[in-house]
């Protein structure tokens, strides 16, 4: 199997996962950035508050995504950049709470994307003195981006991916895993509850 997949990374608006305000997504084919893509989300109603502090982050405000997608708008444009690819993301546990928690305040049904985490494998990987992304990018090659740029860290995020494949030797994203010991994980999207007909 070739390396496959698309990184991803999300912004918030403020300490809810539901709440997504930008997203950046990139492919990779065969080991190489084939496309990119990133845009503005209007986080869902009731988790669309801006906090000072994340604004001071990202440089995102509210009325920066007033003629955003929504959520449910954007979902499907996401799903489709994405296709079957695992996903991967710096710090991936978060990202996936993101599309989890962002389609639980919507209704919108969750895709159960499989996943890995470039955080988990940087530690396995090199030795640093800190793993946040600009570091671990750094060490891969990929230095000097706009952090908490949606679309730049989903980059830096898919060069340490790239990188750290080629260090261990593994051909895709499960070999990578397996060859330093992380696991590549699922988003668990609840099952439907069974329906019952009452027999006259």
């Amino acid at each position: 199997m070739p390396l496959d997949f698309t990184a991803i990374d999300f912004e918030t608006a403020n300490s809810s996962n539901a709440s997504a305000c930008a997203v950046g997504l990139v492919r990779v084919r065969g080991g190489e950035v084939v496309d990119k893509t990133g845009w503005l989300i209007r986080p869902p109603a009731g988790h669309d508050a801006f906090f000072e502090l994340n604004t001071r982050i990202h440089g995102i405000r509210a009325e920066d995504v007033i003629g955003a997608p929504t959520w449910t708008r954007q979902l499907a444009d996401l799903a489709a950049f994405a296709g079957d690819d695992i996903l991967v993301a710096h710090n991936a546990g978060f990202d996936m709470a993101v599309i989890k928690r962002a389609c639980d305040a919507t209704g919108d049904e969750c895709p159960s994307y499989r996943y890995a985490c470039s955080l988990q494998v940087a530690r396995k990987v090199y030795q640093l003195e800190s793993y946040r992304l600009p570091f671990v990018a750094a060490e891969a090659g990929f230095a000097d981006f706009p952090h908490h740029n949606a679309t730049a860290d989903a980059l830096a995020c898919a060069h340490v991916m790239i990188d750290a494949a080629r260090r261990v030797g593994a051909d895709d994203i499960d070999g990578l895993a397996a060859l330093v010991g992380v696991r590549v994980s699922q988003i668990e999207v609840a099952a439907a509850p069974a329906v019952s007909f009452a027999v006259a």
